[in-house]
């Protein structure tokens, strides 16, 4: 059976509930159940222990990261997961050092992750237009794509070895939203990656 760790990573705040993560998270865990996935699932509001999501990211085959952009980034409750949970998984859990040798060390950083059958997804929610990315014109980003300014999160994951999938992004979720295109569009971004 295949396996996978949905993690919300959502920070609430007064004007922000997270009605929306929290609804992408579950319906793309209902998805994967339909496709005979297990699934665990970890949300920042929650208590989480850090050896327990050791374990979780090692048990899983896939990890979905359902999260908005906070400031052109994750939520700071998510960083301090990570911070924690991926720098205690660096004791030879998720990777076996940094990836460098004494005879080579200036080659190879970050090839040391153990996760190598694991696959990643990122779901991101953001306030930005489709429009505001991949278009040298536009003024914020220039011309980078949403993978682009969620590069360091894709590396965090290289680090330990997990392959990406195909990105999922909800846009203009605050000022213009259209949420039941963006459940659709869900379904099928999951569909093209995952059903059989």
């Amino acid at each position: 059976m295949n396996k996978a760790l949905i993690i919300n990573a959502h920070q609430e705040y007064p004007f922000a509930k997270g009605q929306l993560n929290k609804a992408l998270a579950e319906k793309i865990s209902v998805f994967l159940s339909h496709q005979g996935y297990e699934i665990k699932s970890t949300t920042m509001k929650d208590d989480w222990n850090i050896d327990e999501e050791i374990e979780k990211h090692v048990w899983a085959d896939l990890v979905i990261l359902q999260t908005p952009v906070n400031w052109m980034g994750v939520p700071w409750s998510f960083k301090k997961y990570m911070d924690e949970v991926y720098t205690a998984g660096m004791l030879g859990k998720l990777c076996e050092n940094d990836g460098r040798s004494k005879e080579a060390p200036k080659k190879n950083y970050g090839s040391g992750g153990v996760l190598t059958d694991t696959k990643y997804m990122l779901s991101l929610t953001f306030n930005a237009p489709e429009e505001a990315f991949n278009d040298k014109e536009e003024y914020l980003f220039q011309g980078k794509s949403v993978d682009d300014l969620f590069f360091p999160q894709h590396m965090n994951f290289r680090f330990f070895g997990m392959k990406a999938l195909p990105s999922f992004v909800c846009y203009d979720v605050v000022k213009n939203p259209n949420i039941e295109n963006d459940f659709k569009r869900l379904e099928n971004h999951l569909s093209n990656i995952f059903a059989a």
